[in-house]
C-alpha cells in the first residue's frame, strides 16, 4: 500500500511549523537557563577599577621619576620629586622670620634694661636739680622786688625758668615710671600675634618642602607616566596615572522586574569569558534611579527597558579582572529574599 504523498507547499509549512516550535524549545530552555529555577539570578556588567591621576601640589622643575608603565607600587612609596632647592631656601627664610619675631617679643616681655632704667634716672635727677636751681632764683629776685633791688620784668623771667623747670621734671618723672612698667600689653599682644604669623609662614614653607616629594596614595599600577625630569610642572599638572589595586568593582545592571531579587550585602559569584576562575564579592550599592540599559549591558529583555544600577564589591580579585572587562554575576536570589525579609 503506497503512503499518501503531500502537496508540497503543505510540507513547507509542516517544517517552518517543526523549526518554528524547535525555536520556541531552546529559547525556552535559554530562558529558564537564565533565570535558573535553583534561586540564582544572572547579571551582566563591566569591571570598574578605580584610577587616579597624580599631581603635585607645588610648582616647579621635576628633578626624577621613579616609576615606569606597567611598574606595581605600594602606598607611601616616593614616586617623583621636584627640585627642592627654592623651597629649602623659602624655608630657611622662614625660620629666619621666627627667630625675629621670637626675639622681639622676649624684649618686650623682658622690658628696659636696668642701664636703660639708670640713664632714665640720671636725666630725672637732672631735672630735678634745675627745677630746685630755677625755684630759688625766682624766690630770691621776688624778695629784691620788694626792696627795689629787682625789676618786675627779671622777676616774670625768673618765674617762667621756674616752671619749665617744673614740666621737664615731670616728664622726667612720667619716662621714669614708664621705663619700670616696661612695655603697654598691646604692644605684647602684637608681639603675639608676630609669633604666630611667623609660625604659620614657616608652617607653609614647610608643607611647600615635603610637597616636592610626590607619593602613592595607595596600591597600585601605573598606566601612564605623563612627564619626564627636567620638565616644568604647574601645581595639579598629572605627571602619573595610577589604576588602584583594592577595591575592584563590578558595574552591573538589573531589571525593575529582578529588583525585588536582590538587596545590599547579597553574595555573588563573578565569572569572566577569560579562564573559568570564579571571583567572589557582595552587593555594595543599588541605585534608587532607573535608567536605561545602556549599549555594552546584554541581557535577556528588550534593550529598551529600564534597568537599575548596582555595584558589586569583588573581595578576592586579582590582576585577570581589568578595567572594562565584562563579567557574569550570579546572585543568590533566595539569600537576598532573606536580608528582604529580615529588614525591619
Amino acid at each position: 500500500m503506497k503512503t499518501p504523498r503531500l502537496p508540497p507547499g503543505k510540507t513547507r509549512w509542516i517544517a517552518i511549523a517543526v523549526v518554528a516550535a524547535v525555536v520556541v524549545g531552546l529559547l525556552s530552555w535559554w530562558l529558564l537557563h537564565d533565570r535558573k529555577d535553583d534561586g540564582m539570578l544572572r547579571l551582566y556588567g563591566n569591571v570598574d577599577i578605580r584610577e587616579v591621576e597624580l599631581s603635585f601640589r607645588q610648582s616647579g622643575r621635576v628633578a626624577s621619576m621613579a616609576f615606569e608603565e606597567g611598574d606595581a607600587v605600594v602606598a607611601g612609596k616616593v614616586m617623583a620629586e621636584l627640585d627642592a632647592g627654592p623651597y629649602r631656601e623659602k624655608q630657611a627664610a622662614a625660620e629666619a622670620g621666627l627667630d625675629a619675631a621670637k626675639a622681639g617679643l622676649d624684649k618686650l616681655h623682658s622690658g628696659n634694661r636696668p642701664q636703660e632704667i639708670a640713664q632714665v634716672q640720671e636725666a630725672m635727677r637732672r631735672a630735678h636739680a634745675s627745677f630746685a636751681e630755677a625755684d630759688r632764683n625766682f624766690r630770691r629776685q621776688d624778695t629784691l622786688l620788694a626792696s627795689g633791688a629787682s625789676s618786675q620784668r627779671t622777676v616774670d623771667a625768673a618765674r617762667a625758668a621756674r616752671d619749665q623747670a617744673a614740666a621737664n621734671l615731670a616728664s622726667a618723672k612720667s619716662a621714669l615710671s614708664l621705663s619700670r612698667d616696661g612695655f603697654r600689653s598691646e604692644d605684647i599682644a602684637a608681639g603675639k600675634a608676630g609669633v604666630a604669623a611667623a609660625e604659620a609662614t614657616l608652617a607653609q614653607a614647610r608643607t611647600a618642602l615635603a610637597d616636592t616629594r610626590l607619593v602613592a596614595p595607595s596600591d597600585a599600577t601605573v598606566i601612564a607616566r605623563v612627564r619626564e625630569p627636567g620638565s616644568m610642572v604647574a601645581s595639579n599638572t598629572p605627571v602619573y596615572s595610577l589604576s588602584l589595586r583594592d577595591p575592584v568593582y563590578v558595574r552591573a545592571y538589573v531589571s525593575e522586574m529582578e529588583l525585588g531579587r536582590i538587596a545590599p550585602g547579597t553574595k555573588v559569584r563573578v565569572h569572566t569569558d577569560s579562564w573559568d576562575k570564579v571571583y567572589h564579592g557582595q552587593i555594595g550599592f543599588i541605585s534608587p534611579r532607573a535608567e536605561f540599559t545602556p549599549k555594552t549591558v546584554e541581557t535577556t529583555d528588550l534593550r529598551t527597558d529600564l534597568v537599575y544600577r548596582l555595584r558589586v564589591v569583588v573581595t578576592d580579585a586579582d590582576q585577570g579582572l581589568r578595567q572594562g572587562m565584562p563579567v557574569t554575576v550570579d546572585v543568590d536570589a533566595a539569600q537576598a529574599g532573606d536580608k528582604h525579609a529580615a529588614a525591619p
